[in-house]
């Protein structure tokens, strides 16, 4: 199964350490500044379409913005472990998307309102140029938006992700059991990559931004193939892999930080 499919397969047992660190059960929602990213960033809540999205901002305000996007059943936290390095650099821009985290829970999700809210973020705090990492779920919504507004995009890097591609039907139900995240964003990213939007890769021939992929190898469950095709078909695309499972930045931070900023620099 590719990215997405492995976030969800693999958020009961990495969830309740990685996503759910001052997460979220029901509609229960965490106290404010509860993330350990509080302790090294700024938390902002922009409202996008009624919709308020929780930002962590740190790094120097004039320098070069840096926009992260987390994975499925997860939150801006998961990048604690290369934000630090990141904001020596850039003014990092990490985002808890809608139904995850402290941002709100419309109960309505897709891709495509995941890459509006992004979009609407950038607006509202006057970002008209960035660079953009994201994995996984995260990843998609960052193809997206390549492909919506190329020229937004100055660098971008995708982990252990293509775009969605047809697996395989699987049974777009509910969690049974509590979740740190809207139980609804199951159903509702399910249904789209049982039925994956064409456009979705034909749109990687119109990213202008330098692309780099940073593959998980071996060790991930998301086909490498599609990985390496995604690369393949982004002009100018880069694939690099450091085999260590789909949660490279996670699993080896300071090779990930380092790869992700020798790419960024140069």
């Amino acid at each position: 199964m590719w990215a997405q499919l492995v976030d969800f397969a693999t958020t009961w047992a990495h969830v309740r350490g990685e996503g759910g660190r001052g997460g979220r059960s029901g509609a229960a929602r965490a106290p404010a500044g509860c993330s350990s990213l509080a302790s090294l960033m700024t938390k902002l809540d922009v409202s996008v379409d009624g919709v308020r999205l929780a930002c962590y901002v740190s790094g120097a305000a004039g320098a070069p913005p840096l926009v992260l996007l987390h994975g499925l059943g997860s939150r801006a936290s998961t990048w604690d472990t290369v934000a630090e390095e990141f904001a020596k650099h850039f003014r990092v821009v990490a985002i808890d998307q809608r139904g995850h985290g402290d941002s709100d829970r419309p109960g309505e999700y897709s891709f495509e309102l995941m890459r509006d809210d992004v979009l609407g973020v950038l607006d509202q705090l006057g970002l008209d140029r960035i660079d953009l990492i994201g994995h996984s779920m995260g990843g998609t919504v960052a193809y997206l938006i390549a492909e919506k507004e190329p020229g937004r995009i100055g660098r971008l890097i995708l982990e252990d992700t293509p775009p969605p591609f047809p697996a395989g039907r699987i049974a777009a139900k509910r969690p049974d059991e509590p979740v740190p995240f809207d139980a609804a964003l199951v159903p509702a990213i399910i249904g789209q990559l049982n039925d994956p939007d064409p456009a979705w890769w034909e749109g990687l021939a119109e990213i202008t931004a330098k692309t780099l992929i940073i593959a998980g190898g071996p060790g991930s469950h998301v086909p490498q193939d599609k990985i390496a095709e995604a690369a393949a078909r982004v002009p100018g695309g880069r694939l690099q892999v450091i085999p260590v499972g789909h949660q490279v930045h996670a699993t080896r931070p300071a090779e990930f930080a380092a790869t992700a900023l020798d790419f960024l620099l140069a």
